[in-house]
């Protein structure tokens, strides 16, 4: 942990987020994004959507339920043709074994192809039963609990994990995990979509891995990184 990072207090860390999160919305706006439907879907093309983009994963994800219209098919799929079906999200030969044994424990706890169950379910509860299925990290079940189940789980993708460490909200080194822990209380009520969503653009045109615009920032004036880059002369 940092010094600066170990000296700040959770309420003012709390007030930053808050100013974070308020600055974003300024620049960005609130956003309006509509809800996932399906809870199986919205597990596999998050799962597909692990280290590619989103925009491979959602391909790898039509292409799957073009070939196999139900997931009992899936189910009873072989990982060859699974991966065939999801080349496009990368990891295929890995993630079709994962899919396929997901689709299968869904039915084996629930008795058939349905998660609706999780929908009446405590947050905490929902985290600790599907974080036990292989293949299904903190990450990806904080994504289905905010887009699909409306909860207020804040996920931490990479360019999440990336402007908290680079604004200093949590320690320069701390793992995604680790990132995920610290943040979770930090998030003003109500603003677990808006911030995390408004941070994903950011760190999509702005805060890049490389290169980042650090003086059309909106977050500049509060971002440890920015200071130590463009000091105040």
């Amino acid at each position: 942990m940092n010094k600066n990072h170990a000296m700040k207090e959770e309420r003012e860390l709390r007030a930053w987020v808050r100013r974070v999160t308020s600055a974003l919305e300024r620049r960005l706006g609130v956003p309006n994004v509509r809800r996932r439907g399906d809870l199986i879907g919205s597990f596999v093309v998050t799962m597909l959507s692990q280290h590619t983009s989103d925009v491979n994963a959602d391909r790898a994800f039509a292409v799957l339920k073009g070939r196999f219209p139900d997931w009992d098919g899936v189910a009873h799929a072989s990982p060859r043709a699974i991966a065939d079906a999801i080349r496009s999200a990368g990891l295929a030969n890995q993630k079709s074994v994962r899919i396929r044994d997901f689709v299968r424990w869904v039915k084996a706890t629930f008795g058939a192809y349905d998660l609706s169950p999780l929908r009446t379910m405590p947050t905490d509860e929902i985290t600790r039963l599907m974080t036990s299925v292989k293949g299904i990290g903190i990450k990806t079940v904080s994504v289905v609990e905010l887009f699909s189940l409306g909860r207020e789980a804040f996920p931490v993708d990479t360019h999440v994990h990336r402007i908290c460490r680079r604004v200093g909200l949590v320690p320069e080194r701390a793992t995604a995990e680790q990132t995920h822990r610290l943040m979770a209380p930090l998030v003003p009520p109500g603003k677990a979509m808006s911030l995390h969503v408004n941070l994903l653009r950011l760190g999509r045109t702005i805060c890049l891995a490389r290169g980042p615009k650090c003086p059309e920032c909106p977050l500049r004036r509060m971002c440890d990184y920015a200071a130590r880059m463009y000091p105040v002369k």
